[in-house]
């Protein structure tokens, strides 16, 4: 049997957990595949995400849904906050994030945390902005995850999210459906 012939449809079992199994299992390869399969496309929209954070210099970042740490070793480096958080369901992906993390020394600043997006353990009005790249389609209840992070949200705080939507015009339509 095929390790895919064992996930359940979401509606068949408990979303989350399925999520944290998938990407514990996909950890190793994932940040080559998500590169090659965008073309390194995603390399960009990171960047710029983490440029209109800029102007505001938040000193404290959550990054939810953080995977394997890239935007948030690259927001360390553009906005050399004095925290930044990386959360995830998937200790898999975190410890990919670790070694990338030490290998550029930045150990000081971003730790990483195995939290539920749907009940954040931080208090109220902590963060200076809060980030998520590309995991917002895999909260388990989006309503549910927005209110976490609006929570923990310092009150004129920022959010910043990158996530991939279907193109409506030609021809990037067609070729969204053929990618």
């Amino acid at each position: 049997m095929y390790q895919q012939e064992t996930i359940k449809p979401y509606h068949e079992g408990e979303k989350t957990t399925q999520v944290e199994q998938m990407f514990d299992n996909i950890a190793p390869t994932y940040d080559t595949l998500n590169h090659r399969l965008s073309w390194d496309i995603d390399r960009g929209w990171r960047k710029k995400a983490i440029g209109q954070l800029a102007p505001y210099q938040p000193q404290t970042i959550l990054d939810i849904a953080t995977g394997t740490g890239d935007f948030a070793i690259l927001a360390a480096k553009l906005l050399k906050p004095t925290t930044l958080i990386g959360a995830d369901i998937s200790e898999g992906m975190m410890e990919i994030g670790r070694q990338k993390v030490e290998q550029e020394g930045l150990q000081d600043i971003i730790s990483f945390h195995k939290e539920d997006c749907l009940h954040l353990s931080y208090d109220s009005d902590t963060f200076d902005a809060v980030t998520a790249a590309f995991g917002i389609r895999n909260f388990a209840d989006l309503d549910q995850g927005l209110r976490e992070i609006c929570r923990v949200l310092k009150p004129g705080g920022h959010l910043s999210i990158v996530e991939l939507t279907t193109p409506v015009a030609f021809p990037m339509r067609q070729l969204f459906h053929l990618y």
